[in-house]
């Protein structure tokens, strides 16, 4: 059997956001789980996710009938502070992602920094991956505030 070699088939790409949101950094970290999880959607429809919040927990689409997507594998948690996760995320190629959240409070305003690092076989991936993180960040920072103002 011929091999076939194919060069110039790796790359990489690095998205950083960071925001300011007016809540404690225990109710946005909260919030970033079940964002990230249960009420995880895309902008045209909710897709829940399964994420399980200890180090080596997954995250994971659940279909039912053991069928889905698995997304990651949480490296490291340090609640209300941390939340790193690898794993191909939603790149169904030969691929690998890092996620980190790193969050920290200060006159009851949260800084969160996100930064999506990729590598490998990427291709047409990277297009849209900008905006959805966008619509994330969108839903993490109007749910915390709604939180906040039901504690």
């Amino acid at each position: 059997m011929a091999a076939t070699v194919k060069e110039d088939v790796l790359e990489a790409f690095e998205i950083v956001k960071e925001e300011e949101i007016a809540a404690p950094i225990g109710i946005v970290f909260e919030t970033i789980l079940e964002q990230m999880g249960p009420l995880n959607a895309t902008p045209e429809k909710p897709m829940p996710m399964v994420l399980e919040a200890w180090p080596g927990g997954r995250w994971f689409r659940d279909l039912g009938n053991n069928d889905g997507h698995y997304w990651g594998t949480v490296q490291a948690i340090k609640a209300p502070s941390l939340l790193e996760i690898s794993g191909p995320l939603f790149m169904s190629m030969p691929a690998v992602s890092n996620l980190q959240y790193r969050l920290t409070e200060e006159n009851g305003v949260t800084r969160m920094r996100f930064v999506h690092r990729a590598m490998g076989w990427i291709g047409e991936t990277e297009r849209g991956v900008d905006e959805g993180w966008n619509d994330l960040m969108t839903r993490i920072r109007t749910a915390a505030a709604t939180r906040k103002g039901r504690a």
